[in-house]
């Protein structure tokens, strides 16, 4: 339920155009994988965003930046096919980002897998990595590499999957709201 929320109110806040009419225009785009589980990514069919690119996306509206909405680009992706691909290149991600009249993109992986059992307990060691580039649209200039990391603990291995990737979510959404801020010069 608390994921329906967040989705409600990252499209309500995306459609509103939070962050006013000023601030950089991103698209998020990074294939999530849990643990055992395929791949996942909204472009590709997925009706909704990985719990990846919403605690991203929750973290740079706060942070006064437009994050587009999934469902405004579907009419971009319906036209070319290539962009239902699940593994997007960086040249295509510019060009989507190009017709959308996105600022920047976001495109990366994040990735989470189980280790052992806690010691003398059922628990489950769980950890995610994430790395994303930071691509500036009217240049084609990756303005940033950046990676993170995340652990959780949990009985039930997707679960710690799923809690670890919101670790290193929260993590890499501070470093993007930085590298953003930093290359807008201050401005939002």
């Amino acid at each position: 339920m608390k994921k329906f929320l967040l989705i409600v109110l990252l499209l309500w806040f995306g459609c509103l155009g939070y962050g006013g009419e000023n601030s950089p225009k991103i698209i998020l785009i990074i294939t999530e994988q849990n643990i055992s589980g395929p791949q996942h990514s909204w472009w590709a069919s997925e009706i909704d965003l990985s719990i990846t690119e919403t605690t991203i996306a929750k973290k740079l509206i706060e942070d006064g930046f437009t994050v587009l909405e999934p469902s405004s680009l579907n009419r971009i992706i319906r036209q070319e096919k290539a962009f239902r691909l699940l593994n997007f290149s960086e040249q295509k991600a510019r060009k989507l980002g190009s017709l959308a009249k996105a600022d920047y993109v976001i495109l990366g992986k994040a990735v989470a897998s189980s280790g052992r059992n806690v010691p003398q307990s059922n628990m489950r060691s769980c950890f995610a990595n994430i790395t994303v580039k930071v691509i500036r649209i009217k240049d084609g200039k990756v303005v940033d590499y950046l990676d993170s990391f995340g652990a959780a603990v949990h009985l039930d291995p997707i679960s710690g999957g799923k809690e670890a990737l919101i670790n290193a979510a929260e993590v890499i959404a501070e470093k993007i709201s930085k590298t953003l801020t930093v290359t807008e010069g201050g401005k939002k």
